[in-house]
Formats: structure tokens, sequence, C-alpha cells
């Protein structure tokens, strides 16, 4: 009752994909979301160890698979994608694929089709997590340690999540609770993460940082506003959402903007 596989995937037809299931597709992605680099403020000791890797990979050495972990809004999957199109340039053979936590099962099949041709592959899972009663974790265990076969030496990882451990700590708690041997069950859960050869973390930025985003949104999209204006108004933004991050700092952005009529294209 399943589809038919569909043939070996046109990998020339761009430089980034996203992984389908049922039937097993490659499906090209003409114009990627992403902003540039040099916007992405408060990142810096990340952003320039995953460049590294990256350019790294690219050339052909060798790099890690890398976890960005950590506050949400702070720009953990915008940098990989930022950090793709940068190293890209030089190296038009670097593609990156994005994989749905759910399709993980079928990481397998989609190794199969990536291995042994001339581009070199950023496999890209954004907010990864698990959770009670959830295996595909041990799915990931097969690109990260690629067992017997090893992972294609041309695809690496990198995953984004709010967890540095990639499971809630109530998760790990019950089987130390509830299994036969608590230390060998914890463990097989919390070593997942360990397998990724990069931990870059990510905190919460303070009202600086905050205003240096917004401010530095204004001067690449010719935004003109007076300065204390911009600040009053930016910080009355961040109390009503009771946050500030990346992601608010954008969103605020995007509203002041649409007021100002300018088109952000």
């Amino acid at each position: 009752m399943a589809p038919a596989p569909l043939g070996a995937p046109d990998l020339s037809a761009a430089t980034a994909f996203v992984w389908h299931t049922g039937p097993d597709r490659l499906t090209p992605v003409a114009e990627v979301s992403r902003v540039d680099i040099d916007l992405l403020i408060g990142v810096d000791r990340a952003r320039d160890t995953l460049l590294a890797n990256t350019r790294q990979f690219a050339a052909g050495l060798p790099a890690n698979n890398a976890l960005l972990w950590g506050a949400r809004g702070m720009g953990k999957s915008s940098l990989v994608k930022a950090v793709h199109a940068t190293v890209q340039v030089d190296y038009p053979e670097l593609c990156m694929v994005e994989l749905q936590r759910e399709d993980l099962p079928s990481v397998g099949r989609l190794l199969n089709h990536l291995r042994g041709v001339p581009q070199r592959f950023i496999l890209f899972c954004d907010d990864l997590s698990f959770g009670h009663d959830d295996a595909h974790y041990k799915s990931l265990k097969a690109v990260l340690d690629g067992g017997i076969e090893g992972r294609p030496d041309n695809v690496v990882l990198y995953a984004t999540s709010n967890r540095r451990h990639l499971m809630p700590r109530d998760m790990i708690e019950n089987e130390r609770g509830s299994a036969i041997n608590p230390a060998e069950a914890v463990e097989e859960k919390v070593s997942l993460s360990d397998r990724f050869g990069l931990w870059l973390g990510f905190h919460a930025c303070d009202q600086a940082q905050y205003l240096d985003m917004i401010a530095g949104y204004c001067a690449a999209y010719g935004v003109r506003v007076d300065a204390a204006t911009l600040r009053a108004e930016a910080i009355e933004w961040q109390a009503t959402r009771g946050s500030r991050s990346g992601r608010v700092a954008w969103q605020f952005f995007v509203d002041l903007a649409g007021r100002k009529g300018v088109a952000l294209t």
C-alpha cells in the first residue's frame, strides 16, 4: 500500500533541500528564509566556532557534529542557516538538508542518497527534543555514530534544542526511579548529547544587546527613526511580551518597518 520510492534525487537542483517521506524525496528550496550573519548579535563565540567547523567540513577536513542549545529565540536556527550561506560562497558544493524530528526513523535512507556524491551536506534538525516513550533518539544515533557503515564523510549534523541533553529533566529523573539499573537507564539517554562534538550554548540577551539587534535591523533595511523614540518603543514592546530575545527584537522591528512603510525584501 505504500507509494513506490522515487528515483535518485537531483542534488544539483539547489543548495538547500527538505527531506520528506511517503514517498522519500528531497525537495529543493529555491530561497532559504534566513538573515545575514552580521545581524546576529550576542552570539559571537558560537558564530566563530560554528563558522570554523563548517569551513573545515566544506574543505574536506575533519569536522564535528554540533548541538546548538539554550534560550529560545536567540538565533540558534538562524545561525545555522546564516553560516551555511556564508561558507557556501567559497564552497559552492556545500548543501543543507533539513530533517524533521518525526522523520528521524528514515534517516538511514536519507544517508544512502547522500553517500558518495560530490556535494557535502549539513544535515539540519531544528528544535530537537524527545519526550516520554519516544524512541526516535535511537535513530539519531545512526547519524552521530553511523553504525558499521559509519556516517558518510560528506555529511555533518547540526541540531538545535532548548534542552542541553535533548530530554526533559523529569524524564531523566523518572528513569532513575523506575529502571532496574537507574544509572544505566539515565546514561543511555543523556549520552545522546555527548555524541555531538560541539556544544554551543545560547543565553538570554541583556537590554543593551536587545537594542543593538534592533538598531542593526534598522540600519540594514534603511528604517529611519529617532533614537530616543526607538529605545522607548523597543523597551515597551519587550515589556508587553514579558521576555527579551532576538526573536522579540525581530518581531518589534517587523512591526516598526510596517508602520514606517518599509518592505523587508
